[in-house]
């Protein structure tokens, strides 16, 4: 028998889920990130200059190319290893090397994407990060030296994936403008878990970044929400007192309707894209697992203390602006039956004077009638009299009496022929 056939994305759907494996790791060693988005239209943008970019930094070291329509790549440049992945709106790289610098976070690390390189980028810079790796030392000594590299203030600092390291950072922007992370593993933790927890650290930043994008968003628009929630207000009481006409507060009505319904269609996706990036942030959080570690408040707490509220604004602002909208629409429809009714009011006082000038125009029609008979019947005998008269007077009749004799049946002779003209006519 023939063998079975397989579905044509069969082993490429297979692959899929092996394409992104984590960078394995070891400590000590420097971690540098750098996520590069364009400030519009970045879900539609040209990704080919996404990928002629990073092959311009390959060419640089001689280092092989992505296959052509890849999404991610992992290839030698020098002493680093470089790790690209494209994503919907952003392009992350996270370049890492065995070693550490003699100063923490030293900016020269940076160097290793060139400034030219840099300046060519098709897109902005939404986040770049510095992680040193450093083996766990002892607790007082790591408590010290976790203080003198970071803020005390916005600290954050855990024990991971079964205590298994201790990540720390700030998420603040040092003057060089990174981001700052260490961890700390143990010693007999593996490679593959040290590049897991970089992996996360590097996604908790960058969806955090992304959704902030939302945040500013929704903080421009509330100031304009506040306005129209007014103007809507304000027109609310117009319809209810009766002030103006119905007719010029449904215009002004629908202006403010389209405006809103326009930034609600603008800001759909950014809300939309907020909350995705929102439910991964916690998501990233989670999978690390995190302990808390000598009272220092952990990656989890910091965000319900300075991200979540920012997230809870982005909600409350795409709610606010979808109430308003349907607000403005059933203040609308009202207005719209409003109008209706009084056009219905009009039309019937307008259906009742036709009515009545019809009735006045077939009384005059009437009165017309009548008026035509008696003109009719008068010409009508006059003539029927003079063509009479001569046998009148043979028969000794004076013209009076025949006029008399005659007017009774030319009357009703005029006033059929009138009724059968009208018969013929309706």
């Amino acid at each position: 028998m023939p063998p079975i056939q397989d579905h044509p994305l069969r082993y490429q759907l297979t692959n899929e889920l092996h394409a992104r494996p984590f960078p394995t790791m070891t400590s000590p060693c420097t971690v540098v990130y750098l996520a590069v988005k364009q400030p519009q239209e970045a879900v539609h943008r040209d990704r080919m200059l996404d990928m002629q970019h990073l092959v311009q930094l390959l060419d640089r070291h001689g280092a092989p190319h992505p296959q052509p329509g890849a999404t991610h790549h992992t290839a030698q440049i020098g002493r680093h290893m470089i790790k690209w992945e494209q994503h919907t709106e952003f392009v992350s790289y996270t370049v890492y090397c065995d070693g550490v610098s003699a100063r923490a976070f030293d900016p020269a690390d940076f160097d290793v994407f060139p400034a030219d390189w840099l300046a060519q980028a098709p897109g902005q810079r939404i986040t770049s990060a510095l992680i040193r790796v450093v083996p766990r030392a002892a607790p007082a000594v790591l408590k010290s030296t976790i203080h003198d590299w970071f803020v005390p203030e916005s600290l954050a600092v855990s024990q991971v994936l079964d205590d298994s390291a201790v990540v720390a950072g700030d998420f603040r922007i040092d003057p060089a403008g990174h981001v700052r992370f260490a961890i700390f593993p143990n010693t007999d933790t593996g490679a593959q878990r040290v590049g897991r927890i970089v992996q996360r650290l590097c996604e908790i930043e960058t969806y955090r970044a992304m959704s902030m994008l939302g945040f500013s968003r929704a903080r421009g628009l509330s100031p304009v929400i506040g306005k129209l929630d007014s103007r809507l207000s304000e027109m609310m009481a117009e319809m209810t007192s009766g002030s103006k006409p119905a007719e010029e507060i449904l215009t002004q009505l629908l202006a403010v309707s389209a405006e809103l319904e326009a930034m609600a269609a603008q800001s759909a996706f950014r809300f939309g894209a907020t909350g995705a990036y929102d439910a991964l942030v916690s998501q990233r959080i989670s999978l690390l697992r995190e302990e808390r570690h000598e009272g220092f408040q952990t990656f989890a707490e910091f965000m319900l203390r300075r991200f979540e509220p920012a997230m809870r604004t982005v909600n409350s602002t795409e709610k606010r602006l979808d109430t308003l909208a349907s607000r403005a629409r059933r203040a609308g429809e009202l207005l719209r039956t409003r109008v209706d009714v009084e056009r219905s009011a009009q039309n019937q006082a307008l259906l009742a004077s036709m009515d009545r000038r019809a009735d006045i125009a077939l009384r005059l029609q009437h009165t017309v009638e009548g008026l035509s008979v008696v003109a009719v019947s008068y010409y009508a005998i006059s003539l029927v009299s003079d063509f009479l008269l001569p046998l009148a007077e043979r028969y000794g009749l004076t013209k009076k009496v025949l006029i008399a004799a005659v007017t009774l049946p030319v009357i009703g002779l005029v006033w059929l022929g009138i009724q059968r003209i009208r018969k013929k006519l309706h």
